[in-house]
């Protein structure tokens, strides 16, 4: 290979699809293309040529719906069927459609080290998972995806790169020491030579989003990345997704998860914002999730009040400047301004399950009640909803942290690191071991119960929550939010476009709740929607100026024929 000017390798070869190769470098090690398209060896092995233009897509007419009309569906590829593989995936997309479903958001599927892992530990941004059927087999995935009328989004790391395989630092300054991560050295995205660095994580995202389809990035963790130049790589990265959407004539976005509750990721840039279409909101699910549960270690301390819900709701997050407990500082800023449709927001998601002790979901920790109340706060809500895998019908199934590392000191590494982490939460009992392959199996759905007593009745619950959310055009409508009704309960009026009131009631004991009006209908009351129960006849029960409301349920209403809700 000859160097060039600007300090890159290059070499001509004649080379056809399929043809395996690696690099050698002056030290003797030979090593996989940094930028390989397809590892069908696993991370240690030899890259392959893979044409991504040869395929024959059939989603010409297909695009991406606005955020306001999107629902989410996140799955990670491995556990979503027994198979684990794309192709099996794809089996299953009917149903997720006929729910309702309007996105499917697959945990990263960058190659990383054996066949078990949330997909975070990739060290090939470029190539799809070869276990999950490769490169080709995404390809096949979104293309199914969008015959079915489904955007596809996918989860993007780009603050660090996974221990086993990672050989990056070999071909160039792609790490600095400057800053750490959890992970360790930080990628290079503001130091020395880091204009190529830059360009090979933008290339990336293009790759996706121009090869595979793609329709949106859910981008990892950003306030790992760091970046003090004066155009920061999201803001960058944004620009290069813009002219990307001209080009191909698709709405094209770009999610970030941020624990930082800063503003500016959503901002415009001449507001000095890097003008992200979306972020995931942390706040809505801690607001819940302990009202639902009473957990107050780690970061719940930081919430378990009816207040903080209201704040979440009306304003997207509930820490824009104020003192945080768990943090022992003062957190976030204010997004006021920014719509509603701009925050994705959830009960339970992949962190939210997996990083608990021995990854149970709500359906372990709360009452069948309870889980009715967190889809109807979820899909009621004005944000984007995000469902994860298995919750739309209570799957019984944990999700665990699984891994498949080949590297004996890792492992046992990993192993530590988990205990320490849930020290802080207070847990002393056994962990799931990450290396142990049944550690993955329990993970994987138990899609078999989906059609028995009471999952199938939740279902139908969620099917019907979506159906309201898509009648009423919830999505991007600011609702007028009130908790001064009772205690641990919480009103949203949905004025503009069609009238809907939904009241909330957290309590463990029934409400008393005066709504002052003339004459409505119950349109979903959850606590009439048991297993096995006769479907719940919406608008057949006229209503005077107050309600009853059952523990931890919800009551839906619209206007009655003479009356409107006031």
């Amino acid at each position: 290979m000859q160097k060039t000017a600007c300090g890159f390798f290059v070499a001509d070869a004649n080379a056809g699809v399929g043809a395996q190769y690696k690099f050698l470098l002056p030290d003797g090690r030979e090593l996989p293309d940094p930028a390989s398209r397809f590892q069908p060896d696993g991370v240690h092995g030899a890259s392959a040529v893979f044409d991504a233009r040869r395929f024959g897509w059939t989603d010409e007419a297909f695009r991406a719906r606005p955020l306001k009309e999107t629902i989410i569906y996140e799955l990670h590829v491995g556990t979503f069927t027994q198979q684990g593989t794309f192709s099996a995936a794809i089996r299953r997309l009917d149903l997720l459609a006929d729910l309702g479903i309007t996105a499917v958001e697959i945990m990263p599927v960058a190659q990383f080290p054996g066949g078990r892992n949330w997909g975070y530990d990739g060290v090939y941004p470029f190539a799809a998972q070869n276990t999950y059927g490769g490169p080709g087999g995404l390809q096949e995935f979104v293309d199914a995806a969008h015959a079915r009328g489904l955007s596809v989004i996918l989860d993007v790391v780009y603050n660090h790169l996974g221990p086993e395989g990672n050989y990056l630092a070999a071909f160039g300054p792609f790490f600095t020491a400057r800053y750490h991560t959890p992970w360790g050295d930080a990628i290079n995205y503001d130091e020395a030579h880091s204009d190529p660095v830059r360009e090979y994580f933008f290339q990336n995202a293009l790759w996706w989003l121009r090869e595979f389809h793609v329709d949106a990035l859910r981008l990892d963790a950003v306030h790992g990345i760091f970046d003090f130049s004066a155009q920061h790589f999201l803001a960058e990265l944004k620009e290069r997704l813009k002219k990307l959407s001209v080009e191909t004539g698709r709405a094209l976005y770009l999610i970030a998860e941020s624990d930082l509750n800063d503003a500016r990721l959503l901002r415009c840039p001449d507001r000095g914002g890097y003008g992200l279409d979306a972020q995931w909101s942390d706040d809505f699910h801690h607001s819940v999730h302990t009202l639902l549960t009473g957990e107050t270690g780690g970061y719940y301390q930081d919430f378990g009040s009816i207040d903080d819900l209201e704040t979440v709701l009306r304003e997207g997050w509930r820490y824009s400047g104020r003192y945080s407990r768990y943090r022992k500082r003062h957190h976030g800023n204010s997004p006021k301004g920014i719509r509603p449709e701009r925050f994705v927001v959830c009960a339970q998601n992949h962190d939210q399950v997996g990083n608990r002790a021995v990854g149970d979901r709500l359906t372990q920790i709360v009452d069948f009640e309870s889980l009715k109340l967190a889809a109807g706060i979820t899909l009621l809500s004005p944000f984007v909803p995000l469902l994860f895998m298995g919750e739309e019908y209570g799957e019984t199934h944990p999700f665990q942290y699984f891994t498949s590392h080949s590297d004996p000191a890792l492992i046992e590494a990993v192993r530590k690191g988990r205990r320490e982490e849930f020290a802080a939460f207070g847990w002393r009992g056994d962990l799931p071991d990450p290396q142990s392959e049944e550690t993955f199996k329990r993970s994987t759905l138990d899609y078999t119960i989906r059609d028995t007593e009471p999952h199938a009745s939740l279902w139908k619950f969620y099917k019907t929550l979506i159906g309201i959310r898509k009648r009423f055009g919830l999505g991007g409508r600011r609702p007028q939010v009130s908790c001064q009704m009772g205690p641990e309960t919480i009103r949203l009026d949905y004025a503009d476009g069609i009238p809907l009131t939904i009241v909330f009631h957290f309590g463990t004991a029934p409400a008393h709740v005066e709504l002052r009006c003339e004459r409505l209908r119950a349109l979903l009351d959850s606590s009439k929607v048991a297993p096995a129960s006769p479907p719940f006849e919406s608008g057949t029960e006229s209503m005077g100026g107050s309600v009853t409301l059952a523990p931890r349920s919800f009551i839906s209403f619209e206007p009655g024929p003479s009356g409107e809700l006031r």
